[in-house]
């Protein structure tokens, strides 16, 4: 328990009835996945953080000194990946809008201060930081006017993500006038309002009997009145949560009041890298009425060497569980990295000129230009993020990272250039070149 504790001390511990009742299998304890997915495991420190945070303890260290310590670990474990402090933070009037995220065109993610928890956390969480009490480390929108405000000088914004934490532990009365606020924007603007949540697999009573729950209901019927779109962008991390009552009840009430449900989650180890658990997972959304949407590779902050799967692995079990599904649950995408340029998805492993590479592909870009486009990778069998990779065919640098720069200085100056169309080392490789697909 003191190696469980002081894990708890560096990251974030929350944990419901729902989960501890309906979901974990104490039976299978430590290796249940759901388990896993939400109590705090001793090697998801390295042995000598973990060490240290030991014996202060066992010495009597004051809290203050073990607070620092505590920070410390924090710090070197990449609390803000992809670099979003530095460049997704939009601005206007010359002042950033912290509470806003903008990073792919038509997309804009707004974090509601109320919704900066969870109904449990995951331990493998990328956000983190959100709940650590460091307040620099946050993304946090007070003012529910600035976003209609920032989506009259984007018209090109179609999108608008909620996210946290989790908007959904948010009362309806106080998640209502960020919804009210955009009736200014007037029927020439329509958007798809998106709400990231794990509610449905952690608190689906949410939806059904907590106490303003048709509030709630009433809200996203009146988005769909507004003229926009009511999403839910479902995180499930495992087919178990899909199984009880009262998640397909949830989900059922969701669908009735308008709401499409987009279902998405991280491959990760010790709670779902098998092929199975993924095919299982994806037959369930459909039968119920949702849509597969992302496999996500986990990303490279808090204990990623605990969660961590070779991108070799993950693109098999992705494409094994791919095979083993009908064409209505392969809207799924994937297995996608949410890194620096873009979305950035694996699309297999190849010989390519005699070299074995990964096949990628944009599916979203910070530079819109980059959409789509498929380039290529050296093989590494071991790396599993997109910052492990190097460039193949003898490039010295993948072809958007001109572009990048360029994105970097100008956001530097607090400027908003306008999309730039970028050539690159894959615009040599044309309808004649050998590609030999491995995988």
């Amino acid at each position: 328990m003191r190696r469980i504790r002081a894990v708890g001390r560096v990251l974030p511990f929350r944990v419901n009835n729902y989960v501890v009742n309906e979901l974990i299998d104490w039976d299978n304890v430590p290796e249940d996945p759901i388990f896993q997915l939400t109590f705090p495991q001793p090697n998801m420190l390295s042995e000598g953080n973990l060490s240290r945070l030991l014996d202060m303890d066992h010495a009597g260290k004051s809290i203050a000194a073990v607070d620092r310590e505590v920070s410390r670990i924090q710090r070197e474990m990449n609390p803000h990946p992809a670099r979003q402090m530095e460049l997704n933070v939009p601005v206007m009037d010359g002042r950033r809008l912290e509470g806003l995220q903008h990073k792919y065109k038509e997309t804009v993610l707004v974090f509601p201060r109320q919704g900066q928890t969870c109904h449990a956390f995951c331990t493998y969480c990328f956000r983190w930081a959100q709940f650590c009490g460091i307040e620099k480390l946050h993304f946090a929108c007070n003012d529910p006017l600035v976003l209609p405000r920032y989506l009259k000088a984007h018209p090109e914004v179609t999108d608008v993500l909620f996210t946290g934490g989790d908007p959904m532990v948010m009362r309806a009365k106080v998640l209502r006038p960020y919804i009210d606020a955009l009736r200014g924007l007037g029927t020439d603007h329509p958007l798809t309002i998106r709400f990231g949540t794990k509610a449905l697999a952690y608190w689906p009573y949410r939806f059904l009997t907590d106490r303003d729950a048709g509030e709630l209901m009433e809200l996203f019927e009146d988005i769909a009145a507004l003229g926009h779109q009511p999403a839910i962008m479902a995180h499930f991390s495992h087919d178990r949560e899909l199984e009880t009552p009262a998640v397909e009840q949830a989900m059922r009430r969701l669908q009735s009041a308008g709401a499409v449900i987009r279902c998405q989650g991280p491959l990760v180890r010790h709670v779902n890298d098998d092929a199975g658990t993924w095919a299982r997972m994806w037959r369930r959304q459909v039968r119920l009425g949702a849509i597969p949407y992302y496999m996500f590779v986990a990303r490279n902050t808090g204990p990623k060497a605990y969660f961590r799967v070779p991108l070799a692995q993950t693109y098999r079990i992705f494409s094994e569980a791919y095979g083993q599904v009908s064409g209505l649950c392969r809207t799924v995408r994937g297995p996608s990295m949410s890194a620096t340029p873009g979305k950035i998805a694996v699309q297999g492993i190849a010989e390519l000129l005699s070299e074995k590479v990964f096949v990628l592909k944009f599916i979203q870009g910070r530079d819109p230009s980059w959409v789509n486009r498929v380039f290529f990778a050296r093989y590494a069998p071991d790396a599993a993020w997109f910052d492990e990779l190097e460039p193949a065919l003898g490039d010295k640098k993948f072809f958007f990272e001109s572009g990048l720069d360029r994105i970097t200085a100008e956001k530097a100056m607090d400027l908003v250039p306008p999309p730039r169309a970028l050539s690159g080392m894959n615009d040599r490789i044309g309808s004649g070149t050998l590609l030999r697909w491995v995988h």
